[in-house]
This record gives C-alpha cells, structure tokens and sequence, in this order.
C-alpha cells in the first residue's frame, strides 16, 4: 500500500490537456498541487499561519512566482551557477497570481498566508503563467484556509476574428490580442492584457469568453477538493467592537466630513491626520477616566477607514461632488509641455491635476537592446519603459532604490500600452528607453507615463503610428445603483469597488487592465465602464494632439545617427577581426558603434556624421572583392628580388612582378620603387586561391595607347 493519498483530476482544456494532482509532493504544506499542462509542471504551495500575530491590521499574504533553470534543462549563469534575485518577469508573474486571490480572503483574517510556485518542467510552447495561477488558486482551496474561491483563469487570443483559449506561444505573436483574465464562477476579478487598437466590444468579448472558458478549471478543482481537500479552518471573525465603532463615528463623523470638503491633496491629508490623531487621543482620555485599556490605533484607524468609505462612496452615488469637486465624467485639467530637458533626445511633462510625470526618451543602437535570458530561451528587447516613483512625489519621506514590485507592474502596463504603435525595427531601426519619473501622484500615474511617454517618444522624433492615451477609471457599487469614475484621485482608488485602467488611440485599446474587489459586477455595468473610459480617452488625445500633431522630423542632435550597409556574410569575419581586432580598432578610431547581424547586415551609429562615413568607407574597403581590370592606388609594403607586395585594400595585398613595373628591363628594383611609395596598379589576375596579380606596365601601355588616339594627325 502506498505512503501517499495521491488524488488526480484531468480535464481537456482548449487545445491541451491539464492534469492537477494532490497528496504526494510537500505535504507538510497547508495545501500543495501539481498543475501539468503538456509538460509545463508548477509546483504550488500555499502556507497559512494558525492565528495573527499581536497588533496585526492588514492582510499579510505574500506570492513568489520562482523559475527554476533546470525546467528548460539549463544551467543557471553567474559565478554562482545558481538562481538569484527575481527576474521582472517573476516578478510581474507574482503580480499577477496575487491580484485576484487577495480580495477573497475574508475581511479581517490577518493571518500570515504565504503562496509559493515553482516551475518545475517548461514546454516552450505553453507559458507557465496560467498553470502558476490555476495551482495557486487550487493549493488554497485544498488547504481548508477560508478562501472564497476557487478561482480560475484563461488567457484568450484574437486570430482572424476568433477567440482562441490559452494559445501557444507562436499563436500569440500571431494574435492582436493577449489578455488574461481570472475570475470565480460568478464573477470576474482580474484582467490584464495588449491589444492592436481592438475596440472595446471586443475587448469585453475576450474577457466574457475566458470567463466562461474557465469553468472548466474551477469545477476541476472543486473536484480536487472533494477527493483530497483538508478540513475547512474553524476561522470566525472578531465580533464588531459596536461600541467603539459609535464612539469613533460620534467623534470623527462631523470633521471627517470637513474634511472631504476641502478640494485640495494636501490640506485634506493634513487636516485627515489631525482628525486620527484626535479621535486617539479622545478615546485615551475616556479609558483613562473609565480605567480601562483604549483601542490600539490600527483598530481605530479602520473604524475611521471604513467610516471616510461610507462618506465618499455615499457623497458619489447621491449625485454630490467628488473628493476634488468634479462629476463622475470630467478628466482633471491637462497640461502639457515638450522639450523639456535640452540634452536629452526626447522629454515631455505631462500634469493631471495632482499627477505629473517627466518622461524621457532616450535611442540607441541594437548594441543597447535588452537581452532578456527566458526559459524558453534568449530574446532581446528593442523597447523598454521604466517607472519611478519617488517617496516625494506624494509629499513624503521613503526608501529610494531599487524598483519594487508596483513600480515594475506599472512600467509593464504603460510598455503594454505604446508598444503596439511604435515603428517596425525595419522602419526605425533604433533601440528605445522611455523612462517616467513620477514627480507628483495623485491617482493614476501609470496612465500619466503613458500619455508622456507617446509625448516624448514624438519628442525624440520617433514615428508613432498614433497618439496614444491612458486613463484610470474607478467603480462603486451599492445594491442596484453603481456610479462610473472618470479619471480617479489616489482616495478614490483606495475606497472604490473596481478600478480599472485603459490606455489607446482613436482607432481602439491597446491595453486594459482591470481589478476588481467584489462579485457583483456584471457584463453590463463594464460595458458602461468602457464606454465612460472611452470618452475620457478622447478628451486627452484631443489635448495631446492639440499640444504635439505628430513627431518631429529632425533627431536631437544629441542623438545618434544611423546608416545600415550591406555586406557578404562570409566577409563578417574579416570586419570583426581576430578576437574582434578590426572591429574594436574601427570603433576606436572613427568614434562610432558598429553592429552585424548574422545576414551581413552592418549598421554604423554615431553622433559625429564624419566619423560615421569614414567608417563605412572602411567597411566597404574591408569587404570590397578584388576583381580582374579594377585599378588601385596601392601602398608598396615590400620589396623582393622579383618584384613587390603592394596593399590595395585593408588585409588585401597583390604581387607586382618585377617584368610588370615598367616596358624596359628592370635590373634593380629599387631604381623604381621604394617601401611605403604609393603606386598606380591594375589587377591582371586572380586565382582560386586569392592570390592576385599586378600590373603598373599596363596603365602606362593603355595611357600611350590613349595619347596616340588623341593626337590629330599630320597636315
């Protein structure tokens, strides 16, 4: 009889079949499954801590999304053959997997919950990405954690009209549309995708389609449950202080109200801060009248959180002001300006409302591509968009360094949303880096780098094919009555039940993003959602497109210019030299970074045009063919009894024979010819070999020849 009480559940799923198995690996885990989708294996753990340690106010769930190399049958680099820190695509992975579990933990179970993937075996044509969340969302239904799921999730394509279910990687390139999306039985909770300028009919289609698609993952797990699931925790939430909660509302009601009067950031958070700090102090002073102990401040804080949600949420659905004084459909006033920094290739500013971003755009050759080393294998990356966001740009004190985790997702959603509208690599042969810097934040500065990264990439003179603008919309829903926000502050963000983010041109979206915390939205009210986001959309492209009609014709001057040559591949070698010699050699002395493709395609970038063609004409030197009847300015390297070697060509040297210098008998070679003379020669021969022949006695019998021609005859 076997140690192990190994269940296994199977389904056919679109084009592949998935397997899910419990009971066998890491049992010691509060749930653990295997997902084997066609040979890409995750390993999903899922640890839950008994009870919340002391003083606990927030959920502490963590997820680590970990490739390992020797699921592709590789050996880690680095001198330390083994994995490091997280690569950004586990990292968005991580992300990815956490948004849609977080908000079906019940409301306050502070317990420590850790959720672990590795993957464990990789088909390259099936990311492992919708295997990771499937198992994820599965380890924590098998644990008995109270969790309100299962969740499943699908990732859709768009080919030729046509959704397609987890395609395989090649079909994604195919596909004007990648989007994922997760959800439980009864509603969606997670969308993140990139699209070709596809409407949002279609858009909305592809989320519906996954979602129905996934029930057939959620079932499965159901089923896994019911055969290998542990018992469910008796976890019970603490009963309200109701007590508390009047006495804080007593207290804070009236200024908290006063407070979400006020339309500025700043004097709101000032005069929100006092009131906390009041109430506290307030609710010391009655248990010190009454000798008891007061509520400790993380609970007092979300009594006055869930007391500030009710007053905006409220305010919304009745038809009052917002938080700032604005309707539910009005886009915060727009500023924009471009140029902004004098030696950088391409800047913009872009302020909305409290939100700011400088972008930057910097070119560069193929030398400066990312070179991103996957599982399925080495790629590089032409474009690359980074997010910044420092401690003051929302007027406070922080760490500063390495990005983190959010700042990393929002970079990969403004990249989402420019990409598919940059110029081919045939079109504009650069490498780009946009980089945001976030210099102030109110809500919604992910979709701000959008708009200025379009601004500075037509700043640094780069085609785009449109104007491209993102906006950040918010959702709250009470019963039947739901209210759409245009354009949402930071507070908005934190107290809404859905916020969701589009970014665009006129034509269509080209990335939607969506979280959502409840299950009560339908197909209808995103179909509102998008609409409302369309509209706002519009109005930005109108003042993006009033500010800058297109890209600039002319490069910064500090950029580099580019020229491309073609070459024989079979010369590449004779360009880079030995252990690259000619190549360095050439850089070195012309000023210029020279790159080869494979095809013999030679492309020379420089910000001095001298120095670029100067290189080119070495180049073509170099691989220039040496053919029969072609005349030379040549340099006499030697000299032998016999005649002399003469240099026609970098690397490329020719034999002048002593009966081939002049008409006459030459007795002495150095009467006609010394080292280092340049000398006027003709190619007469050349063999299998590449040796070659030379003549100077030619040019002199053609040059007679061609004088007798001239001369008129005798009267």
């Amino acid at each position: 009889m076997s140690m192990f009480n190994k269940v296994v559940k199977e389904f056919q799923w679109g084009q592949h079949k998935v397997r899910l198995e419990t009971g066998e690996i890491a049992r010691q885990a509060s749930g653990a499954v295997i997902v084997d989708v066609e040979d890409t294996v995750v390993l999903a753990t899922v640890v839950g801590a008994k009870s919340a340690k002391p003083g606990q106010d927030f959920f502490p769930l963590t997820v680590d999304y970990i490739e390992k190399t020797y699921s592709a049958g590789k050996i880690p680099g680095g001198f330390f053959r083994r994995e490091g820190r997280p690569s950004e695509h586990e990292t968005l992975t991580s992300r990815l997997i956490d948004r849609p579990l977080r908000p079906l933990f019940p409301e306050g179970f502070y317990n420590e919950v850790q959720v672990v993937i590795h993957v464990l075996s990789v088909n390259p044509d099936i990311p492992a990405d919708i295997p990771a969340l499937i198992g994820a969302s599965a380890a924590l239904a098998v644990s008995g954690l109270p969790f309100n799921g299962p969740v499943g999730a699908a990732r859709v394509a768009y080919i030729d009209n046509a959704y397609v279910l987890n395609p395989t990687r090649d079909q994604i390139k195919a596909s004007s549309l990648d989007l994922v999306v997760a959800g439980t039985e009864r509603a969606v909770l997670m969308v993140e995708s990139e699209a070709d300028q596809l409407s949002e009919d279609v858009m909305l289609g592809a989320v519906v389609f996954g979602h129905e698609q996934m029930q057939i993952a959620i079932d499965a797990i159901h089923d896994l449950v019911r055969d290998g699931g542990k018992p469910e925790w008796d976890w019970q939430p603490a009963p309200k202080n109701e007590a508390l909660i009047a006495r804080v509302t007593e207290l804070a009601q009236n200024d908290l109200l006063a407070a979400y009067q006020l339309r500025d950031k700043q004097a709101r958070s000032a005069k929100l801060k006092e009131v906390y700090a009041a109430t506290s102090a307030k609710l010391e002073e009655d248990a010190l009248a009454a000798g008891t102990v007061a509520a400790d401040k993380a609970t007092v804080g979300n009594v006055l959180f869930d007391i500030e949600a009710k007053i905006v949420r409220s305010q919304i659905l009745n038809g009052e002001p917002r938080i700032d004084g604005r309707d539910t459909r009005t886009v915060r006033p727009i500023e924009i300006r471009t140029g902004v920094l004098p030696r950088t290739h391409g800047s913009a500013l872009f302020t909305r409302g409290e939100t700011q971003a400088l972008v930057v755009a910097t070119l560069g050759t193929k030398g400066d591509e990312q070179i991103i080393d996957a599982l399925e294998g080495e790629y590089r990356e032409r474009f690359m968009l980074h997010y910044n966001m420092p401690p003051f740009a929302t007027g406070e004190t922080g760490r500063v360094g390495s990005p983190k985790r959010r700042e990393i997702g929002h970079g990969r959603l403004a990249k989402r949303a420019l990409v598919k509208c940059l110029p081919s690599a045939d079109e504009f042969g650069y490498s780009i880096r946009v980089v945001s810097e976030i210099t102030e934040s109110n809500g919604s500065s992910s979709m701000a780098s959008v708009c200025g990264g379009c601004l500075a990439l037509m700043d640094a003179g780069v085609p785009m094919k449109a104007h491209v603008a993102g906006i950040a919309m918010g959702l709250i829903l009470e019963g039947n009555k739901f209210a759409v926000l245009t354009d949402i502050l930071g507070d908005e963000d934190h107290l809404g039940d859905m916020d969701f983010k589009v970014a665009g041109t006129e034509q269509g979206v080209t990335a939607l993003q969506m979280d959502i915390k409840i299950q009560g939205i339908t197909k209808e009210i995103m179909q509102v959602a998008l609409a409302q986001a369309k509209e706002g959309r519009m109005h930005i492209l109108g003042k993006m497109t009033a500010a800058v009609s297109g890209a600039n014709t002319q490069l910064s001057e500090f950029a580099p210019r580019m020229i491309t040559i073609k070459i024989n591949p079979e010369k590449i070698r004779d360009v880079i030299g030995k252990g690259g010699s000619v190549i360095r050699a050439l850089t070195e002395e012309t000023g210029t970074t020279i790159d080869i493709s494979d095809d013999g395609v030679v492309t020379i970038a420089s910000t001095n045009s001298e120095g670029m063609a100067e290189a080119k004409k070495r180049i073509e030197n170099i691989t220039a063919e040496i053919e029969v009847g072609q005349v030379y300015e040549g340099t006499v390297l030697k000299l032998l009894d016999f005649g002399a070697i003469v240099n026609l060509l970098p690397g490329k040297d020719g034999l002048l024979h002593i009966s081939e210098i002049v008409n006459e008998r030459v007795k002495d070679i150095n009467d006609y010819l010394k080292e280092g003379q340049q000398v006027k020669v003709k190619v007469i021969q050349t063999d299998e070999k590449g040796r070659v022949r030379l003549s100077a006695k030619a040019l002199l019998n053609e040059a007679a020849a061609a004088s007798q021609t001239d001369t008129p005859p005798q009267q």
